[in-house]
């Protein structure tokens, strides 16, 4: 479950960094942290999905 929760975290931090950069005016830089931050939280999401279906946790 660990994992789960250190990717969700990545994630809010790519997406936080995509805000800066949009706010600052990098708006390439900000497409490519929003890509990032999808592919940690879809991540995050896929693992905590599977963990799910097996049993959850402990």
């Amino acid at each position: 479950m660990r994992h789960v929760w250190i990717r969700g975290i990545v994630g809010l931090v790519w997406l936080t960094a995509a805000a800066v950069c949009g706010l600052s005016g990098n708006f390439q830089m900000t497409g490519i942290y929003i890509i990032m931050a999808g592919v940690f939280a879809y991540s995050a999401y896929a693992a905590w999905k599977k963990e799910q279906d097996d049993g959850g946790g402990r």
